[in-house]
């Protein structure tokens, strides 16, 4: 297995056991790294991530990198997700975005758990094997707990009990295990309950019946949601990669199949990004034609602060994302000290609460609901250092 750890220096008093103090790099054997280091210490720096580490394990072909973005609140909670990213700086670059996301969803839902990241490089089609699971498993047990992995795109409940046989740092385990199953049926209520609260802030009621929402993506988030917005008899529209994943959960919602290119520009009530993130961007907001975005995918604006004040301009309510989607990590959240499927739900639900919030704040600060909301995470993880 090689290996590199690269940590930030922190305060003495940190009441973390796993911290310790100066930057690490460490390989089991011998590799250049003189060029890779700076870089990775600048992109961790952009955002003050704790601990970036990169594993490889030529026996499996396991390629990996696990991101800690912070501490502050809590052990690093996030899923892994296995994707066939063209290069190793994508990988990164997506970890490290992804990490910091979740810190901020743990955050704005009062959970008491940081924010971590894990990406597996490969394609989770044709490359899975439970000597590769089991390796990676081995390098979370290195994180020695600072970080606890789940499920994230490209991996299922097999995967994690294949992980749980190398550490006890793992949620979203299935049921016979005694975790919680795939989170996907929790995220999907958080996306469909704050679709209810966008609506309500902005028009006065929370119904979506005949509302026409399109979603893009049809996985398992999205196959959740479409069937929460059937039952209310909202009109909506489905588009995927995969045809047939779109065709097939269309027929059983009642949906109609879009092509994925005409998705974003459909002329909707609710536009629903359920699959990978950057989608509305400088190519796409001169062409949406909707009136809200609510979704379950994760880092939805390619740029925060552009693209987040070009929604305002244009008079889209931006829901940001980490709010929407928080329903997995606080369903697999409730796995640490003895599964409660009631506790998890009402926290779920909670999140249509939370959401009016940050849009109250944003109109009272004149803020975008994304900026908005991180201030709100910003204030709580300054209360809770100074604390200690």
């Amino acid at each position: 297995m090689v290996y590199l750890q690269l940590r930030k220096i922190r305060n003495h008093s940190s009441h973390h056991p796993t911290d310790f103090n100066p930057y690490l790099s460490s390989m089991s054997d011998a590799s250049d790294t003189s060029q890779m280091v700076p870089s990775v210490l600048a992109a961790m720096s952009a955002h003050d991530h704790e601990n970036v580490q990169f594993f490889h394990d030529p026996e499996t072909g396991l390629k990996a990198i696990i991101a800690v973005h912070d501490t502050t609140l809590g052990p690093s909670l996030g899923g892994t997700r296995m994707w066939p990213y063209a290069t190793e700086a994508e990988a990164l670059h997506d970890v490290l975005r992804l990490s910091r996301g979740m810190t901020y969803k743990a955050a704005i839902s009062g959970l008491a758990q940081g924010g971590g990241k894990a990406v597996i490089i490969g394609n989770s089609q044709t490359d899975k094997s439970e000597a590769l699971f089991r390796a990676f498993g081995r390098c979370v047990n290195r994180m020695g707990g600072s970080y606890i992995t789940a499920e994230d795109v490209g991996m299922d409940e097999e995967n994690m009990a294949w992980i749980r046989q190398e550490t006890s740092y793992v949620t979203g385990l299935p049921q016979a295990m005694g975790g919680s199953g795939d989170p996907s049926p929790f995220t999907a209520l958080g996306v469909y309950m704050s679709m209810k609260a966008s609506m309500k802030y902005r028009t006065g009621s929370d119904g979506l019946a005949g509302k026409k929402i399109a979603i893009q993506g049809a996985g398992h988030v999205a196959s959740y949601l479409a069937k929460h917005l059937q039952k209310e008899g909202a009109k909506l529209f489905i588009s995927d990669i995969f045809e047939e994943k779109a065709q097939h959960l269309a027929s059983e919602v009642g949906a109609e199949v879009v092509q994925p290119e005409k998705i974003l520009s459909l002329d909707v009530d609710i536009l629903s990004p359920c699959a990978l993130g950057g989608v509305i961007n400088d190519e796409t907001i001169p062409e949406l034609a909707c009136e809200f975005i609510v979704g379950g995918a994760n880092n939805i604006l390619w740029d925060e602060v552009t693209h987040g004040q070009a929604l305002k301009d244009k008079g889209i309510l931006f829901a940001p994302d980490y709010v929407v989607n928080a329903g997995g990590i606080i369903n697999i959240s409730n796995e640490i000290g003895g599964y409660n499927p009631e506790k998890a739900t009402e926290q779920t639900q909670a999140i249509y609460h939370t959401l009016l919030e940050v849009f109250h704040y944003a109109s009272e600060k004149n803020m975008t609901p994304n900026l908005a909301s991180n201030e709100l995470v910003e204030q709580r993880l300054k209360a809770a250092k100074n604390e200690h």
